[in-house]
């Protein structure tokens, strides 16, 4: 019988799962070789000892690495889910049973569940929180104001999450100092792009087994997630809508060589749609009543309010599962529409997420910025910080040298010439 390391806490589904999850976390570290780096550092340095971190991320494979790291560098650290249907399972029981890391997180955990382990990653009185969508840190402001003080500063993980910690600084109650994962270089251009891209098609093909050849997909947000999901699908031989808010990613799109309209106009050609915007409602009743027959519908956003799934169910006079992680809406006018992944993350609920060798780069930024923040603890004024530039290269340096590249660098004369005003034509 598997047990867990002697007065350790944790809730996940089941120990039993752990030895699973250890080989996927082993087969995942094969493609993470700059956080093993890290990591290995870290076990040396002891960066964080007596620090108390609380992480909300999607429990995987990948996540499993930066616990690992974490804990390496001397932390006290716990993790808890940031999504209801992104924990892997076994990866969670690994992680209790082989490396005496507390976990709070199962997959399918209801609302109730979730919020009953952020309020535990609370308890845990972090000096550190790695947020994924800002929940934890929200909730310490809203509901714990007295624990603040205790905050050396957070780091987000993803848009939405940068978007909320803005908010609260314009609003003044960001009293602490927030490190900006997301817009890292060799984060927002590897992970969001390639990964998400990746990694949501792979969730539709899982879940449905349609065939994209063919199909036209509405990809809704043309930011660096829509830009990969868009790309992928035409790569596999897709017709590409893209509806917009913003008028300079709408150009890109059209000069991408894509469809660009609006939602109300989208809603009647699509047969998939794939929100990716961050914001409320993106597909709603009046683009349900016009949709397709058989039209499907997912979202790669990080919360599910990207599709008004209150209004289809309004819409609807029966919801039936007719594959795993694909339900189908039949509605009143006789059509039926098709959620996959109950409107959550699609690349997390009907697939494995992120490949390993993209998240290695996202992770490392993780890393390296809970690092940053506690060596400049008391130093830094509460805003929201960008990555530092010489963190983001270093680790395109190193992944670079991971996978075999090499690149130039500037000569005496050349560093002189961009560094002169003098010299012209």
């Amino acid at each position: 019988m598997i047990e867990a390391p002697a007065q350790l806490k944790y809730d996940v589904k089941d120990l039993g799962l752990a030895a699973s999850g250890k080989q996927r976390i082993e087969w995942a570290g094969r493609e993470m070789p700059v956080l093993k780096q890290i990591a290995e550092r870290f076990a040396i340095e002891k960066p964080f000892a007596g620090i108390k971190i609380s992480a909300c991320c999607h429990v995987t494979t990948e996540t499993a690495h930066l616990a690992i790291a974490l804990k390496a560098g001397g932390a006290d650290a716990i993790l808890i889910a940031s999504n209801p249907l992104s924990t892997q399972d076994d990866v969670a029981a690994s992680l209790v049973a082989d490396y005496g890391i507390p976990v709070y997180a199962f997959r399918g955990e209801d609302a109730a569940t979730y919020h009953k382990h952020v309020q535990i990653a609370l308890d845990h009185r972090p000096q550190i929180i790695v947020d994924d969508g800002c929940d934890v840190v929200a909730s310490l402001v809203k509901e714990r104001p007295e624990q603040v003080k205790e905050l050396i500063g957070t780091t987000e993980e993803t848009t939405t999450g940068v978007v909320r910690l803005n908010a609260m600084f314009a609003d003044g109650v960001l009293t602490f100092p927030a490190v900006n994962v997301n817009d890292a270089e060799t984060k927002h251009f590897f992970d969001n792009r390639y990964g998400t891209g990746q990694s949501t098609l792979d969730g539709i093909i899982r879940a449905t087994n349609v065939l994209l050849a063919g199909k036209t997909i509405v990809v809704a947000g043309y930011g660096w997630c829509g830009k990969g999901c868009a790309s992928r699908a035409r790569g596999l031989g897709a017709n590409v809508i893209v509806t917009e808010i913003n008028p300079v990613a709408a150009i890109e799109a059209v000069m991408d060589g894509f469809q660009v309209m609006p939602m109300d106009a989208a809603a009647k050609f699509g047969d998939i749609f794939i929100t990716v915007t961050g914001n409320k409602h993106v597909i709603r009743d009046e683009h349900f009543e016009v949709m397709k027959d058989g039209a499907m519908v997912c979202n790669s956003g990080h919360f599910d309010i990207e599709i008004d799934l209150e209004a289809l169910k309004t819409r609807s006079v029966s919801i039936n599962t007719v594959r795993n992680f694909t339900e189908e809406y039949k509605l009143k006018n006789g059509k039926s529409v098709v959620v996959i992944g109950e409107g959550r993350l699609v690349n997390l609920a009907a697939a494995e997420g992120h490949p390993s060798a993209v998240m290695d780069m996202s992770f490392a930024n993780q890393a390296l910025s809970v690092e940053f923040l506690v060596k400049n603890q008391g130093q830094l004024e509460p805003r929201v910080y960008s990555v530092p530039d010489h963190l983001d290269k270093e680790i395109a340096r190193l992944k670079l040298q991971a996978m075999g590249f090499s690149i130039d660098s500037l000569t005496d004369v050349q560093t002189t010439y961009i560094n002169s005003w003098t010299s012209g034509t």
